[in-house]
């Protein structure tokens, strides 16, 4: 009989008392831990202040100036400052069906995924087991003798096994996880810019070649005017069968460009049919000119240093500098020893109907540690490895980052050069037209033939075309520049 007060008797040992115990212990020993390996640090942003030297803030051309502005911010659906009715229809329905973006979000996922899964390191691994056996036991098997016996053995049991984080190698596991899913993230925003920014580019470019093709043909139709009275002249007896030669020589490079505008063209639709999604018989292309795309004139201005805090793909090569960074805390808890706590609790019993009685407890606790002793200097060049993955990811950091400003610097030359080059073929345009103007005057006065006419027309279409492609290669830029800035995806205080 036991003559301790109620409240000092020890209380029974019990499966779930056993798995308390353990859970306390980890709980314990968890609050002394520690987390071996660098604490990632975001690299310090870029000091310059500007992208290129002399830079100009604004762009003038006949009727189509461009500014640059600081007040001006940066939105996600830059596209729409073209006031294009039909890129925004083209640019929709892109980021719905494109297979690049399905993929992309589909590897978000998966790295989500996998994060949920790596943090399962930092819960109690617990599994039940339940069996039922009929056995024939000899005591010869232990060194006893009497006769054999047959019975039936049915058990419930229930284990708990924990492997204590106390150098933080999970806790690193689960930081790499976390920064390759912001990495994932940015290189999904990546693709969204890319993709808008290909598509716009491509439905310029579509316009463009709409707009050549049409003021090549009138160009054929004159020349082919100017061979008529020519080989009237010849048949006269008033003109050199070489002029008609030299006349139909322009009128086959007419000819022969024509099939070569509309194989691009073809090629720009198939192109904007894919990134949509679809087959290239499924993408009716839509009507559109070069008229109908306007110049935004006030463009946003961002602060160089701010660049890096923008752009995804800079963004992305951050992550992956804090997964190689997460990645060396992993290797180096590899060289300390670890702890492994487990319990295990449960009934036997060889009758079903009496399995849960306290005669037939059952129940373990233990503890392992196991500590790296030699392994060949593995795990040792393992830490280096990790070290050095590290030093490649920030030369790879770096080298976005400067080629991100490279870019930026690349357009705002390409758009003051576009200015110019506007500037210049408009004042083109504007001579042909005049001279044009006059010469009509002079053949109603009857001091000019015909043929001069068609040629001062000719003159007119070839500064046109000119003026359409510099027209044309200066909306492309403006898309290029909304790019290199990040597309306005990731505010600048993030």
């Amino acid at each position: 009989m036991c003559t301790l007060p109620r409240n000092e008797r020890r209380a029974p040992v019990t499966p779930w008392r056993v798995l308390r115990c353990v859970a306390l212990a980890s709980a314990t020993l968890l609050v002394v831990a520690c987390t071996v390996g660098p604490n990632f640090s975001r690299p310090s942003t870029p000091r310059v202040e500007h992208y290129v030297t002399a830079e100009r803030a604004s762009f003038e051309a006949p009727g189509a100036a461009q500014t640059l502005s600081p007040a001006v911010r940066m939105r996600d659906d830059w596209w729409t400052t073209f006031g294009c009715r039909t890129i925004d229809l083209a640019v929709d329905e892109s980021l719905t069906g494109n297979v690049t973006l399905e993929r992309g979000q589909a590897t978000l996922r998966q790295s989500e995924h996998l994060l949920r899964a790596g943090a399962g390191a930092f819960f109690p691994q617990i599994d039940t087991q339940a069996g039922a056996a009929r056995e024939r036991f000899s005591p010869l098997r232990t060194g006893g003798s009497g006769a054999a016996s047959i019975f039936k053995l049915f058990t419930l049991s229930a284990s708990v096994s924990y492997t204590l984080d106390i150098w933080g190698g999970q806790r690193r596991q689960v930081e790499a996880l976390a920064a390759q899913v912001e990495a994932q993230r940015y290189a999904l925003a990546a693709t969204y810019l890319t993709l808008a920014a290909n598509v716009v580019n491509t439905m310029i470019a579509r316009a463009a070649y709409s707009d050549e093709i049409v003021a090549t043909r009138e160009m054929i139709e004159l020349v082919r005017e100017q061979i008529r009275i020519t080989e009237a002249q010849v048949s006269a007896g008033t003109g050199a069968w070489s002029a008609v030669l030299s006349l139909q020589s322009e009128l086959a490079t007419l000819e022969a460009s024509v099939p070569q505008l509309e194989q691009k063209r073809a090629q720009a639709e198939d192109l904007l049919a894919v990134l949509a999604g679809m087959y290239p018989e499924q993408w009716s292309a839509p009507g559109l000119s070069l008229d109908e795309i306007a110049l935004p004139g006030v463009l946003p201005q961002t602060v160089p240093s701010s660049l890096v805090r923008r752009r995804p793909d800079i963004l992305q090569a951050e992550a992956v500098l804090h997964v190689a960074s997460a990645n060396i805390g992993v290797a180096t808890a590899a060289l300390f020893p670890q702890i492994t706590l487990s319990a295990s609790g449960g009934f036997d019993s060889t009758v079903l109907h009496s399995l849960g009685n306290a005669s037939g407890t059952v129940w373990s606790v233990a503890g392992g540690l196991t500590a790296p002793v030699f392994h060949g200097g593995a795990l040792w060049f393992e830490r280096k490895a990790a070290m050095d993955a590290y030093d490649e990811s920030q030369a790879a950091y770096r080298e976005v980052v400067l080629a991100a400003f490279a870019q930026v610097a690349d357009t705002l030359r390409a758009l003051e050069h576009d200015a110019q080059a506007v500037l210049a073929d408009a004042r083109a345009v504007q001579s042909a037209a005049d001279a044009l103007r006059l010469m009509k005057a002079s053949y109603q006065a009857g001091t000019v033939g015909y043929v001069q006419i068609l040629i001062a027309d000719g003159q007119y279409h070839q500064a046109r075309l000119a003026w359409l492609q510099a027209s044309a290669q200066r909306l492309q830029d403006t898309v290029a520049l909304y790019a290199a800035l990040g597309g306005g995806l990731i505010p600048a205080a993030d």
